[in-house]
C-alpha cells in the first residue's frame, strides 16, 4: 500500500492508483467532469487540478499516480484557483439555456458552476453553435453546443458497449462529438450515454420536453425483462411513469441498464392497455365489472372440471410473472386437480429440469463474470439476449479473458472471441462433443462420444483447461433447444474435466424463480408444448401471447371452450372468452428470482390504469369463487413467505435449490426444430409496444428475421 497526505489526512491506497482514488477512499470531493469511476482515465476537462507539493503546478487528480509521501491540497487557494479557471474556460461557449435543458436539476455543470463559476462573464465574443445531429430514436444530440467534451460517451462506447459508435472530429473551437459519416446509435446499452454525460447535450429523446427533474417522485423498482434482474429507478409524476434510469447495484447490473429496460415503460400508458375486463358474447367483446368476469370464468372452469376432468384445465404463464403470481397460478392449477402448467414457453426439451423445487441457473455469481478468465458460451447472441451479462463478460476481454463460442451464425460480439465453432443448430450436440473429445484427447480419458476433433475443438479445449475462473455458459438457443438435455450434460462433462462452472445465461426476469416455484408440470401433466397443440378444453394465459411467447404457437387454443388471458394489454382476441386486465410490474408489487439465483422485490410505483388489478389479487379471488384453500393472503409479502420460505429478499437463494445437474444419455442424432429465440425488442409485451425501441435498428432486423 502507498501511503499519501491528503488536505492533512493520512489515506493509504494500492499502488498504482490515481490522486482521485485516494480522495474518494478519503470521502473527500474533488470536482470533475470527464472522470468516471467505470471509465478509462481520459484527463480532459482538468476540472480535478489539485495542489500537490513541489510539483510546479497544479495536477490532474484523476490521472495523477500516488507516490509514497505524497502530499496534496485540494482545498488550498493555489487548487481552488485552478479550478475557478477551468470553470471559466469551460463556460464560455456553453450556452444559457439551462431553463429549457432537460439536464436542469440534474447536471453537474450546473452543480459545479454554482460553487466554482464566477457571476459574470469576461467574455463578449459570440458563443460557438453545434448543429444537431439525428442519431436514432433513443438518444437525443439536438444540443450539442452544450457538449464540454469530456470524452464519457466515446469512452463507454469504446469500453462497456463495446462499440465506438462516438468519436470526436476537428480540433480546437471546431471540435465536436459526432457519429461515424451520419450514422445513428445502434447500442443495445446506448441510454447509459445520456446517464454519464455531465452536461445536457445527450438526453433521452422519448424523454425530452415531458417533465422537470424536480417535478418527478423516484421509486425503486427491479427489470422484468431479461435474467440479469437489473435494478431500476422509476421516476413518476401524476401517477404516471416518465422516465426509468439505473440504480447503482456492484453485485448486479452495476451502474447501467439495457435500453429495453430503460425505455420500456412507454408501453405503460399505450393504446393497448387493458383497463377493464371484457367478455365475449355473441362474437363481440363487452366489459363487464369484476364480479361477473370472474363468477364467469370460475363457473367456465368448473363446468369444464365437470364434463372432461381436471386434466382438460391448464394454465401457460409468462416467466416475465412475479414469484407470487406464479406460486398462485400454481396452486390455482392444482387445487382443481391438474398439474397442467407451465412458463417455458419457448422450450423443445421439456425433459430438461431438474428436481422438484429445484431451478436451472447460471452456476456462479453474475460479479464474476467480469473477472472470469476462460468462457466457452454455448447458443446465445450474447450482446442482444443479455446486454449487461455481455458487458460483465467484455470487461473480463478487455483484461486478458479468453473467450470461445458455439453459434449457428456469424454474430457481432462486440469483444474478441479467441475461437468461434461454427455449426448449424441441429449439429450443435456433435459439434459440443467434439470439445468434449478435444479435452479427452488432452487428459487421455474416455470421451463421453465417439468423435474426431478438428484443430477448433483442440483449441477451445486448450484454453479451458488453461486459467483457473472457467465457465460454459448456456445461452438462450442452447436452453430452448430439441437437443438441451444433450447439450447441458456435454457441457457438464467438459465442466467436470476443466474445472469450469456450467449454468444457464437465463431468459426471462423470473425463469429462475417459475422453477423454483413449481411453475412446470407435475406428474401427469402436459407441458406448454403439448397445451397449445390442443390438449385442453380449458386455457387460462397468465401475461401470455402465444404466437409470440411460444414455439408451438395459439392455434392449438382455437379447438378450446374457455380461454381466459390475463394480461395488462388487449391481447389474444381471436381465441380469448375472457380478457382480464393485470397489473404491469410498475402497478404492482411482486418478486422476481434472477439467473444467479437472487430474490429481488418490489413495489407499485403508481396506482393501477383503469380498471386493472395485480395477477395475484385476480388469481386469489378466483381461488377463492372456486372453493380452494390456501388462497387466504392478504399481501404479495405473504404470498413470498408461503413460496419462497427461508429465502431472504436481497439474498441469493440456497444452493440446495439451485441445480445444473443432468442424468441425461447424450443423443447425437440431428435435431429437427430450429430452437425458438426472441429478439431483442420481441423478448415480452412491454418491449414490444415500447414505440421507441420498435424504432431501433435491432427491432426492425428483428422483424425482418
Amino acid at each position: 500500500m502507498v501511503e499519501i497526505e491528503l488536505d492533512g489526512q493520512k489515506v493509504e491506497v494500492p499502488p498504482g492508483s490515481m490522486v482521485m482514488h485516494a480522495a474518494e477512499k478519503a470521502g473527500t470531493f474533488i470536482p470533475h467532469f470527464c472522470y468516471h469511476k467505470k471509465l478509462s482515465i481520459a484527463a480532459n476537462c482538468r476540472m480535478c487540478l489539485v495542489d500537490v507539493e513541489k510539483a510546479p503546478k497544479p495536477m490532474p487528480a484523476c490521472a495523477t499516480p500516488v507516490t509514497m509521501g505524497m502530499v496534496v491540497r485540494t482545498k488550498s487557494d493555489k487548487a481552488i484557483k485552478a479550478q475557478q479557471s477551468v470553470m471559466e474556460f469551460l463556460l464560455i461557449n456553453h450556452p444559457l439555456d439551462c431553463p429549457i435543458c432537460d439536464q436542469g436539476g440534474e447536471c453537474q455543470l450546473q452543480d459545479l458552476a454554482v460553487g466554482y463559476g464566477a457571476s459574470k462573464s469576461r467574455y463578449e465574443e459570440e458563443k460557438r453553435v453545434v448543429f444537431h445531429k439525428d442519431v436514432g430514436p433513443l438518444v437525443s444530440m439536438e444540443e450539442m453546443s452544450r457538449c464540454i467534451h469530456c470524452t464519457r460517451c466515446v469512452r463507454f462506447g469504446q469500453e462497456i458497449a463495446g462499440v465506438m459508435e462516438l468519436g470526436m472530429s476537428h480540433r480546437g473551437e471546431h471540435a465536436e462529438i459526432e457519429t461515424f459519416v451520419g450514422q445513428s446509435v445502434d447500442s443495445e446499452l446506448s441510454g447509459n450515454m445520456i446517464d454519464i454525460c455531465p452536461v445536457g447535450a445527450l438526453t433521452s429523446k422519448p424523454f425530452r420536453y415531458q417533465a422537470r427533474t424536480w417535478e418527478l417522485s423516484r421509486r425503486k423498482s427491479v427489470s422484468p425483462h431479461d435474467a440479469t434482474g437489473a435494478n431500476l429507478i422509476v421516476q413518476v409524476k401524476n401517477h404516471r411513469v416518465m422516465r426509468v434510469v439505473p440504480l447503482e447495484n456492484d453485485a448486479v447490473n452495476e451502474c447501467w441498464i439495457a435500453d429495453r429496460d430503460r425505455y420500456s415503460y412507454e408501453a405503460l400508458n399505450g393504446e393497448d392497455r387493458l383497463t377493464q375486463p371484457m367478455l365475449k358474447q355473441g362474437g363481440e367483446w363487452k366489459t363487464v365489472d369484476w364480479q361477473t368476469a370472474l363468477e364467469y370464468v370460475a363457473n367456465g372452469l368448473k363446468q369444464v372440471k365437470a364434463d372432461h376432468g381436471a386434466s382438460a384445465i391448464g394454465l401457460l404463464a409468462s416467466p416475465h410473472s412475479t414469484v407470487e403470481e406464479l406460486a398462485l397460478a400454481g396452486a390455482l392449477v392444482r387445487g382443481l386437480g391438474s398439474e397442467n402448467i407451465d412458463a417455458r414457453l419457448r422450450s423443445a426439451d421439456f425433459s430438461n429440469v431438474g428436481a422438484s423445487g429445484t431451478s436451472r441457473w447460471l452456476g456462479r455469481s453474475l460479479a464474476s463474470l467480469s473477472t472470469v478468465q476462460r468462457v466457452l458460451v454455448v447458443g446465445s447472441n450474447l450482446r442482444k439476449d443479455q446486454p449487461l451479462m455481455a458487458q460483465r463478460l467484455r470487461q473480463a476481454v478487455r483484461h486478458g479473458a479468453q473467450l470461445s463460442a458455439l453459434v449457428s451464425q456469424p454474430i457481432d460480439w462486440a469483444m474478441r472471441v479467441q475461437q468461434t465453432l461454427s455449426a448449424p443448430s441441429a449439429q450443435w450436440v456433435m459439434a459440443l462433443a467434439g470439445v468434449a473429445a478435444a479435452v479427452a484427447e488432452a487428459q487421455g480419458v474416455a470421451a463421453p462420444v465417439s468423435t474426431m476433433p478438428s484443430d477448433t475443438d483442440r483449441a477451445i479445449a486448450k484454453s479451458l483447461m488453461g486459467g483457473e475462473d472457467k465457465a460454459i455458459l448456456l445461452g438462450n438457443a442452447a436452453a430452448h433447444h430439441e437437443k438441451a438435455s444433450s447439450l447441458l450434460a456435454l457441457a457438464q462433462w467438459i465442466g467436470e474435466r476443466t474445472g469450469a462452472t456450467v449454468g444457464y445465461l437465463g431468459e426471462a426476469a423470473n425463469s429462475v424463480g417459475a422453477q423454483l416455484v413449481r411453475a412446470v408440470p407435475g406428474q401427469g401433466g402436459q407441458n406448454a408444448s403439448q397445451m397449445l397443440r390442443g390438449g385442453l378444453k380449458a386455457a387460462v394465459l397468465l401475461g401470455v401471447e402465444p404466437g409470440l411467447d411460444s414455439a408451438a404457437g395459439g392455434q392449438g387454443l382455437v379447438g378450446a371452450e374457455m380461454v381466459v388471458t390475463l394480461s395488462a394489454f388487449k391481447t389474444n382476441m381471436d381465441v380469448s372468452d375472457v380478457l382480464l386486465p393485470i397489473a404491469p410490474f410498475t402497478e404492482t408489487s411482486g418478486s422476481f428470482v434472477n439467473t444467479e439465483g437472487r430474490l429481488q422485490s418490489f413495489h407499485a410505483v403508481v396506482r393501477p390504469l383503469g380498471e386493472a388489478r395485480p395477477a395475484w389479487k385476480v388469481l386469489r379471488v378466483l381461488g377463492n369463487l372456486l372453493g380452494l384453500s390456501g388462497f387466504d393472503a392478504d399481501s404479495s409479502q405473504a404470498v413470498l413467505a408461503s413460496a419462497l420460505p427461508g429465502v431472504r429478499v436481497g439474498e441469493l437463494v440456497d444452493s440446495a435449490r439451485l441445480s445444473n445437474a443432468v442424468a441425461a444419455v447424450i443423443d447425437t442424432q440431428a435435431a429437427t426444430l430450429e430452437p425458438c429465440v426472441a429478439p431483442i425488442y420481441q423478448l415480452d409485451g412491454l418491449v414490444r409496444r415500447a414505440s421507441s425501441l420498435q424504432l431501433t435498428a435491432d427491432a426492425r432486423a428483428g422483424v425482418a428475421a
